[in-house]
Protein backbone atom coordinates (compact mmCIF):
# COMPACT_ATOMS: atom_id res chain seq x y z
CA UNK A 1 0.00 0.00 0.00
CA UNK A 2 1.30 2.86 -1.39
CA UNK A 3 1.43 6.43 1.52
CA UNK A 4 0.64 9.49 0.08
CA UNK A 5 2.44 12.34 1.29
CA UNK A 6 0.22 14.85 0.04
CA UNK A 7 -2.80 15.45 -2.45
CA UNK A 8 -2.19 15.38 -6.04
CA UNK A 9 -2.80 18.51 -8.13
CA UNK A 10 -4.69 16.00 -10.95
CA UNK A 11 -4.93 12.39 -10.90
CA UNK A 12 -4.52 11.18 -14.34
CA UNK A 13 -5.37 7.06 -14.92
CA UNK A 14 -4.17 5.38 -18.25
CA UNK A 15 -6.02 1.76 -18.68
CA UNK A 16 -4.43 -0.54 -21.28
CA UNK A 17 -6.34 -4.06 -22.35
CA UNK A 18 -3.50 -6.75 -22.00
CA UNK A 19 -2.93 -8.72 -25.05
CA UNK A 20 -6.85 -7.37 -26.58
CA UNK A 21 -7.88 -9.27 -29.32
CA UNK A 22 -6.02 -12.58 -28.02
CA UNK A 23 -7.65 -12.16 -24.57
CA UNK A 24 -10.97 -11.97 -26.59
CA UNK A 25 -10.33 -15.27 -28.93
CA UNK A 26 -9.56 -16.86 -25.23
CA UNK A 27 -12.23 -15.61 -23.50
CA UNK A 28 -14.27 -16.85 -25.93
CA UNK A 29 -12.99 -20.18 -26.76
CA UNK A 30 -11.36 -22.18 -23.96
CA UNK A 31 -9.98 -24.37 -26.06
CA UNK A 32 -7.33 -21.71 -26.89
CA UNK A 33 -6.43 -20.69 -22.84
CA UNK A 34 -3.33 -21.17 -22.04
CA UNK A 35 -1.52 -21.80 -25.43
CA UNK A 36 0.15 -19.06 -27.49
CA UNK A 37 -1.85 -17.25 -29.71
CA UNK A 38 -1.74 -14.93 -32.71
CA UNK A 39 -4.01 -12.98 -34.06
CA UNK A 40 -3.94 -12.17 -37.68
CA UNK A 41 -4.57 -12.76 -41.33
CA UNK A 42 -3.01 -16.24 -42.38
CA UNK A 43 -1.53 -15.45 -45.59
CA UNK A 44 2.46 -15.81 -45.03
CA UNK A 45 2.52 -12.15 -46.24
CA UNK A 46 -0.23 -10.95 -43.26
CA UNK A 47 1.26 -9.43 -39.97
CA UNK A 48 0.58 -10.53 -36.49
CA UNK A 49 -2.12 -8.00 -34.98
CA UNK A 50 -1.71 -9.24 -31.42
CA UNK A 51 -0.15 -12.20 -29.87
CA UNK A 52 -1.22 -13.75 -26.21
CA UNK A 53 1.37 -13.41 -23.38
CA UNK A 54 2.01 -17.73 -24.34
CA UNK A 55 3.58 -16.64 -27.35
CA UNK A 56 5.44 -13.73 -26.43
CA UNK A 57 7.96 -15.59 -24.73
CA UNK A 58 9.30 -16.88 -28.42
CA UNK A 59 9.91 -13.59 -29.06
CA UNK A 60 6.75 -12.82 -30.89
CA UNK A 61 4.76 -9.80 -31.02
CA UNK A 62 2.85 -7.39 -32.81
CA UNK A 63 3.15 -5.77 -36.52
CA UNK A 64 5.84 -8.87 -36.58
CA UNK A 65 5.27 -11.07 -40.48
CA UNK A 66 2.72 -13.95 -39.90
CA UNK A 67 5.73 -16.51 -41.90
CA UNK A 68 8.15 -15.35 -39.05
CA UNK A 69 6.12 -15.65 -36.52
CA UNK A 70 4.99 -19.21 -37.77
CA UNK A 71 9.10 -19.96 -37.22
CA UNK A 72 10.08 -18.87 -34.31
CA UNK A 73 6.37 -20.32 -32.45
CA UNK A 74 5.17 -23.15 -34.56
CA UNK A 75 2.79 -24.29 -31.85
CA UNK A 76 1.09 -20.84 -31.97
CA UNK A 77 -2.96 -21.27 -32.98
CA UNK A 78 -3.62 -18.12 -36.05
CA UNK A 79 -6.91 -16.49 -35.80
CA UNK A 80 -8.46 -14.28 -38.00
CA UNK A 81 -9.15 -11.52 -36.50
CA UNK A 82 -12.73 -9.94 -35.36
CA UNK A 83 -13.14 -6.50 -35.49
CA UNK A 84 -17.16 -6.60 -34.84
CA UNK A 85 -16.40 -8.69 -31.86
CA UNK A 86 -13.79 -6.23 -30.75
CA UNK A 87 -15.89 -3.29 -30.94
CA UNK A 88 -18.38 -4.58 -28.77
CA UNK A 89 -16.49 -5.60 -25.81
CA UNK A 90 -14.58 -2.36 -26.39
CA UNK A 91 -17.96 -0.68 -26.32
CA UNK A 92 -18.54 -2.48 -22.86
CA UNK A 93 -14.79 -1.27 -21.12
CA UNK A 94 -15.53 2.73 -22.27
CA UNK A 95 -18.92 2.50 -20.39
CA UNK A 96 -17.16 1.45 -17.18
CA UNK A 97 -14.30 3.82 -17.95
CA UNK A 98 -17.23 6.89 -17.79
CA UNK A 99 -19.16 5.42 -14.94
CA UNK A 100 -15.44 6.54 -13.19
CA UNK A 101 -14.82 9.69 -14.93
CA UNK A 102 -17.28 12.18 -16.97
CA UNK A 103 -13.16 12.89 -19.10
CA UNK A 104 -12.54 9.90 -20.66
CA UNK A 105 -9.97 10.14 -23.89
CA UNK A 106 -10.05 7.00 -25.87
CA UNK A 107 -6.97 6.42 -27.59
CA UNK A 108 -7.78 3.26 -29.16
CA UNK A 109 -10.34 0.36 -28.73
CA UNK A 110 -8.36 -0.85 -25.65
CA UNK A 111 -6.96 2.31 -24.19
CA UNK A 112 -7.91 5.13 -22.77
CA UNK A 113 -6.74 8.05 -20.42
CA UNK A 114 -9.03 8.95 -17.17
CA UNK A 115 -9.09 12.39 -15.52
CA UNK A 116 -9.83 11.16 -12.09
CA UNK A 117 -9.28 14.73 -10.40
CA UNK A 118 -11.96 15.18 -7.40
CA UNK A 119 -12.57 11.70 -7.21
CA UNK A 120 -11.48 10.64 -4.01
CA UNK A 121 -14.44 10.81 -2.01
CA UNK A 122 -16.22 8.32 -4.66
CA UNK A 123 -13.29 5.71 -5.04
CA UNK A 124 -10.80 6.42 -2.26
CA UNK A 125 -6.81 7.38 -2.87
CA UNK A 126 -5.12 6.72 -6.76
CA UNK A 127 -3.92 2.97 -5.53
CA UNK A 128 -7.62 2.50 -4.79
CA UNK A 129 -9.05 3.98 -7.49
CA UNK A 130 -6.64 1.77 -10.23
CA UNK A 131 -7.44 -1.69 -7.88
CA UNK A 132 -11.65 -0.87 -8.37
CA UNK A 133 -11.07 0.38 -12.23
CA UNK A 134 -9.28 -2.93 -12.75
CA UNK A 135 -11.73 -5.07 -11.11
CA UNK A 136 -15.01 -3.44 -12.57
CA UNK A 137 -13.44 -3.88 -16.32
CA UNK A 138 -12.18 -7.72 -15.07
CA UNK A 139 -16.00 -8.03 -14.08
CA UNK A 140 -18.40 -6.86 -16.75
CA UNK A 141 -15.85 -8.40 -19.65
CA UNK A 142 -15.87 -11.83 -17.99
CA UNK A 143 -12.24 -12.17 -16.98
CA UNK A 144 -10.13 -9.64 -19.20
CA UNK A 145 -7.30 -7.95 -17.24
CA UNK A 146 -5.79 -4.12 -17.92
CA UNK A 147 -2.48 -2.74 -16.77
CA UNK A 148 -2.96 0.76 -15.07
CA UNK A 149 -0.99 3.63 -14.03
CA UNK A 150 -1.62 6.46 -12.34
CA UNK A 151 0.05 9.82 -11.85
CA UNK A 152 -0.26 13.57 -12.05
CA UNK A 153 0.22 13.61 -16.06
CA UNK A 154 -0.85 12.01 -19.10
CA UNK A 155 2.74 10.78 -20.30
CA UNK A 156 3.83 9.29 -16.77
CA UNK A 157 0.42 7.85 -16.14
CA UNK A 158 0.80 5.83 -19.78
CA UNK A 159 4.82 5.11 -19.02
CA UNK A 160 3.29 3.66 -15.76
CA UNK A 161 0.68 0.98 -17.32
CA UNK A 162 3.49 -0.67 -19.38
CA UNK A 163 5.17 -1.06 -16.18
CA UNK A 164 4.11 -4.34 -14.79
CA UNK A 165 2.23 -5.90 -18.14
CA UNK A 166 0.19 -8.01 -17.78
CA UNK A 167 -2.32 -7.02 -15.17
CA UNK A 168 -0.41 -4.20 -13.88
CA UNK A 169 -0.99 -1.46 -11.67
CA UNK A 170 1.59 1.36 -10.70
CA UNK A 171 0.88 4.37 -9.30
CA UNK A 172 3.43 7.41 -9.31
CA UNK A 173 3.34 10.26 -7.20
CA UNK A 174 4.25 13.44 -8.50
CA UNK A 175 6.41 14.17 -6.56
CA UNK A 176 7.94 11.10 -6.85
CA UNK A 177 8.07 11.09 -11.02
CA UNK A 178 10.89 12.43 -12.09
CA UNK A 179 13.25 10.51 -9.87
CA UNK A 180 10.89 7.26 -10.84
CA UNK A 181 11.63 8.53 -14.67
CA UNK A 182 15.11 8.50 -14.80
CA UNK A 183 16.43 5.15 -14.75
CA UNK A 184 14.34 4.22 -17.63
CA UNK A 185 15.47 3.48 -21.18
CA UNK A 186 15.27 6.61 -23.69
CA UNK A 187 12.97 4.41 -25.70
CA UNK A 188 10.33 5.46 -23.15
CA UNK A 189 9.95 9.25 -23.80
CA UNK A 190 7.19 9.57 -25.90
CA UNK A 191 8.13 10.19 -29.93
CA UNK A 192 11.09 8.74 -29.44
CA UNK A 193 11.37 6.49 -32.32
CA UNK A 194 14.20 3.94 -33.38
CA UNK A 195 16.16 6.16 -35.15
CA UNK A 196 15.65 9.21 -32.71
CA UNK A 197 16.61 6.52 -29.75
CA UNK A 198 20.01 5.85 -31.88
CA UNK A 199 20.50 9.48 -32.21
CA UNK A 200 20.23 10.12 -28.32
CA UNK A 201 22.34 7.19 -27.71
CA UNK A 202 24.97 9.04 -29.98
CA UNK A 203 24.88 12.32 -27.83
CA UNK A 204 25.62 9.81 -24.76
CA UNK A 205 21.74 9.92 -23.61
CA UNK A 206 20.79 6.50 -22.86
CA UNK A 207 18.15 7.10 -19.96
CA UNK A 208 15.66 9.71 -19.32
CA UNK A 209 17.53 10.99 -16.02
CA UNK A 210 20.35 11.59 -18.72
CA UNK A 211 17.64 13.88 -20.93
CA UNK A 212 16.59 15.35 -17.84
CA UNK A 213 20.40 16.37 -16.92
CA UNK A 214 21.11 17.76 -20.72
CA UNK A 215 20.89 21.33 -20.98
CA UNK A 216 18.01 22.60 -23.15
CA UNK A 217 19.89 24.61 -25.30
CA UNK A 218 22.20 21.53 -26.38
CA UNK A 219 19.07 19.59 -26.78
CA UNK A 220 17.34 21.71 -29.17
CA UNK A 221 21.09 22.09 -31.14
CA UNK A 222 21.22 18.30 -31.75
CA UNK A 223 17.57 17.51 -32.05
CA UNK A 224 15.70 20.13 -33.01
CA UNK A 225 12.02 21.31 -31.69
CA UNK A 226 12.18 17.55 -30.28
CA UNK A 227 14.87 18.64 -27.98
CA UNK A 228 12.70 20.61 -25.44
CA UNK A 229 10.00 18.44 -25.67
CA UNK A 230 11.89 15.40 -24.67
CA UNK A 231 13.51 17.44 -21.75
CA UNK A 232 10.02 18.46 -20.54
CA UNK A 233 9.05 15.03 -20.36
CA UNK A 234 11.84 14.08 -18.33
CA UNK A 235 11.33 16.35 -15.69
CA UNK A 236 7.71 14.76 -15.54
CA UNK A 237 6.18 17.85 -17.08
CA UNK A 238 2.80 16.85 -19.56
CA UNK A 239 0.24 19.85 -18.72
CA UNK A 240 -2.23 18.56 -21.78
CA UNK A 241 -5.26 17.89 -20.87
CA UNK A 242 -7.39 14.59 -20.60
CA UNK A 243 -9.91 15.67 -23.77
CA UNK A 244 -13.23 14.13 -23.29
CA UNK A 245 -15.88 13.43 -26.11
CA UNK A 246 -12.94 13.26 -28.51
CA UNK A 247 -13.90 10.75 -31.38
CA UNK A 248 -11.61 8.19 -32.23
CA UNK A 249 -13.40 6.08 -34.34
CA UNK A 250 -12.08 5.77 -37.91
CA UNK A 251 -12.63 3.49 -41.06
CA UNK A 252 -9.77 1.97 -42.74
CA UNK A 253 -9.05 -0.39 -45.30
CA UNK A 254 -5.24 -2.20 -45.82
CA UNK A 255 -4.32 -4.13 -48.87
CA UNK A 256 -0.83 -6.77 -48.12
CA UNK A 257 0.04 -7.40 -51.49
CA UNK A 258 0.92 -10.56 -53.29
CA UNK A 259 4.17 -8.39 -54.81
CA UNK A 260 5.42 -5.41 -53.97
CA UNK A 261 4.83 -2.56 -55.95
CA UNK A 262 7.13 0.70 -56.43
CA UNK A 263 5.57 2.58 -59.12
CA UNK A 264 3.51 5.16 -58.10
CA UNK A 265 0.57 4.57 -60.45
CA UNK A 266 0.48 1.04 -58.93
CA UNK A 267 0.32 2.88 -55.49
CA UNK A 268 -2.33 5.12 -56.80
CA UNK A 269 -5.06 1.89 -58.30
CA UNK A 270 -4.89 0.72 -54.34
CA UNK A 271 -5.09 3.42 -53.02
CA UNK A 272 -8.01 4.33 -55.18
CA UNK A 273 -9.87 1.01 -54.57
CA UNK A 274 -9.18 1.65 -50.30
CA UNK A 275 -10.93 5.02 -51.05
CA UNK A 276 -14.04 3.43 -52.63
CA UNK A 277 -14.15 0.84 -49.64
CA UNK A 278 -14.02 3.19 -47.16
CA UNK A 279 -16.59 5.58 -48.67
CA UNK A 280 -19.31 3.25 -48.98
CA UNK A 281 -18.20 2.33 -45.05
CA UNK A 282 -19.02 5.84 -44.58
CA UNK A 283 -22.04 5.84 -46.33
CA UNK A 284 -23.69 3.05 -44.56
CA UNK A 285 -22.55 3.93 -41.08
CA UNK A 286 -23.82 7.90 -41.77
CA UNK A 287 -20.07 8.88 -40.69
CA UNK A 288 -18.24 11.36 -42.53
CA UNK A 289 -14.76 12.24 -41.58
CA UNK A 290 -12.50 15.45 -40.93
CA UNK A 291 -9.24 13.62 -41.50
CA UNK A 292 -7.45 11.39 -43.98
CA UNK A 293 -4.35 8.94 -43.94
CA UNK A 294 -2.53 6.89 -45.52
CA UNK A 295 -0.03 4.00 -44.24
CA UNK A 296 2.61 2.37 -46.87
CA UNK A 297 4.94 -0.39 -45.27
CA UNK A 298 8.28 -1.08 -46.94
CA UNK A 299 9.72 -4.78 -48.11
CA UNK A 300 11.75 -4.11 -44.60
CA UNK A 301 8.69 -3.61 -42.80
CA UNK A 302 9.52 0.18 -42.21
CA UNK A 303 5.86 1.89 -41.95
CA UNK A 304 5.26 5.28 -43.68
CA UNK A 305 2.44 7.45 -42.63
CA UNK A 306 0.79 10.68 -43.33
CA UNK A 307 -2.19 12.46 -42.36
CA UNK A 308 -4.11 15.38 -43.72
CA UNK A 309 -7.51 16.91 -41.72
CA UNK A 310 -10.02 18.63 -43.70
CA UNK A 311 -11.74 22.00 -43.61
CA UNK A 312 -15.02 19.90 -44.59
CA UNK A 313 -16.12 16.32 -43.86
CA UNK A 314 -16.88 13.80 -46.12
CA UNK A 315 -17.92 10.69 -47.39
CA UNK A 316 -17.20 10.95 -51.25
CA UNK A 317 -14.30 8.56 -52.14
CA UNK A 318 -12.85 10.55 -55.08
CA UNK A 319 -12.42 13.47 -52.21
CA UNK A 320 -10.84 10.47 -49.75
CA UNK A 321 -8.54 9.20 -53.16
CA UNK A 322 -7.68 13.10 -53.92
CA UNK A 323 -6.61 13.47 -50.13
CA UNK A 324 -4.51 9.84 -50.50
CA UNK A 325 -2.86 10.96 -53.83
CA UNK A 326 -1.87 14.50 -52.25
CA UNK A 327 -0.01 12.87 -49.35
CA UNK A 328 1.58 10.44 -51.58
CA UNK A 329 3.18 13.05 -53.22
CA UNK A 330 4.89 14.02 -50.09
CA UNK A 331 6.59 10.55 -49.18
CA UNK A 332 9.62 10.28 -50.78
CA UNK A 333 10.44 6.79 -49.88
CA UNK A 334 11.52 4.83 -53.40
CA UNK A 335 9.70 1.71 -52.04
CA UNK A 336 9.07 -0.80 -53.07
CA UNK A 337 5.93 -1.38 -50.76
CA UNK A 338 4.62 -4.81 -49.25
CA UNK A 339 1.01 -2.85 -48.02
CA UNK A 340 -0.93 0.13 -48.80
CA UNK A 341 -3.83 1.39 -46.83
CA UNK A 342 -6.07 4.16 -45.81
CA UNK A 343 -7.57 5.51 -43.33
CA UNK A 344 -10.53 7.93 -42.32
CA UNK A 345 -10.55 9.24 -39.07
CA UNK A 346 -12.15 12.06 -36.85
CA UNK A 347 -15.55 11.16 -37.90
CA UNK A 348 -19.01 12.58 -37.07
CA UNK A 349 -22.35 11.03 -37.54
CA UNK A 350 -24.30 12.57 -40.36
CA UNK A 351 -28.24 12.75 -41.21
CA UNK A 352 -29.05 12.44 -44.71
CA UNK A 353 -31.34 14.82 -45.35
CA UNK A 354 -28.67 17.70 -44.68
CA UNK A 355 -25.92 15.61 -45.07
CA UNK A 356 -25.10 17.81 -48.58
CA UNK A 357 -25.80 20.93 -47.05
CA UNK A 358 -24.12 20.39 -44.05
CA UNK A 359 -20.70 19.51 -45.79
CA UNK A 360 -21.04 20.94 -49.12
CA UNK A 361 -20.37 17.85 -50.49
CA UNK A 362 -20.68 17.77 -54.05
CA UNK A 363 -24.07 16.24 -55.01
CA UNK A 364 -23.44 15.01 -58.42
CA UNK A 365 -20.71 13.31 -57.44
CA UNK A 366 -22.44 11.98 -54.28
CA UNK A 367 -25.41 11.07 -56.16
CA UNK A 368 -23.41 8.62 -58.40
CA UNK A 369 -21.40 7.09 -55.81
CA UNK A 370 -24.72 6.24 -54.03
CA UNK A 371 -25.78 4.47 -56.90
CA UNK A 372 -22.86 2.55 -57.40
CA UNK A 373 -23.45 1.28 -53.62
CA UNK A 374 -27.11 0.36 -54.53
CA UNK A 375 -25.96 -1.64 -56.90
CA UNK A 376 -22.88 -2.92 -55.27
CA UNK A 377 -25.40 -3.75 -52.56
CA UNK A 378 -27.53 -5.72 -55.01
CA UNK A 379 -24.63 -7.52 -57.42
CA UNK A 380 -21.92 -7.37 -55.36
CA UNK A 381 -18.95 -4.72 -55.08
CA UNK A 382 -17.42 -5.69 -58.06
CA UNK A 383 -19.99 -5.18 -60.86
CA UNK A 384 -18.42 -1.27 -61.33
CA UNK A 385 -14.89 -1.39 -61.07
CA UNK A 386 -12.35 1.72 -61.99
CA UNK A 387 -11.71 2.00 -65.65
CA UNK A 388 -7.90 1.95 -64.20
CA UNK A 389 -8.79 -1.50 -62.53
CA UNK A 390 -9.37 -3.49 -66.33
CA UNK A 391 -5.95 -3.55 -67.84
CA UNK A 392 -3.76 -4.52 -64.69
CA UNK A 393 -2.69 -7.63 -65.13
CA UNK A 394 -3.64 -10.56 -62.88
CA UNK A 395 -0.37 -10.27 -60.62
CA UNK A 396 -1.85 -7.39 -59.28
CA UNK A 397 -4.41 -9.05 -57.19
CA UNK A 398 -4.59 -8.39 -53.79
CA UNK A 399 -3.84 -10.64 -50.56
CA UNK A 400 -6.80 -10.63 -47.84
CA UNK A 401 -8.05 -7.10 -47.68
CA UNK A 402 -8.23 -5.91 -43.85
CA UNK A 403 -11.25 -3.49 -43.95
CA UNK A 404 -12.48 -2.10 -40.53
CA UNK A 405 -14.18 0.19 -38.62
CA UNK A 406 -12.62 0.70 -35.63
CA UNK A 407 -11.13 2.84 -32.58
CA UNK A 408 -7.95 4.60 -34.03
CA UNK A 409 -4.32 3.66 -32.12
CA UNK A 410 -1.74 6.10 -32.49
CA UNK A 411 1.08 4.35 -32.02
Amino acid sequence: MIRFKKAWPRIVAHADMDAFYAAIEQLDDPALRGRPVLVGPPSSRGVVLTASYEARPHDVGSAMPMARARRLCPDAVIVPPRFDRYQEVSATIMEVFSNFSPHVEALSLDEAFLDMTGSEQLFGDPESMGRQLKSAIRDVTGGLTASVGLSASKYVAKVASAFQKPDGLTVVPPEDAKAWLAPLPVSRLWGAGPKTQLRLHDLGLYTIGDVASADVRFLSAKLGRAGPHFHILAHADDPRPVIGQRSSKSVGSEHTLDRDVRQKADIKLHLHRSAEAIGRRLRRKNYAAFGVGIKLKTADFQIISRQQRLNEATDIAETLYSVGVFLLDHVDHPGPFRLVGMVAYDLVGIDDRVQLELFGTPARRRRLEVAIDQLAERFGTNVVRCANDLNKPAEMRLAPTLDFLADRKAD
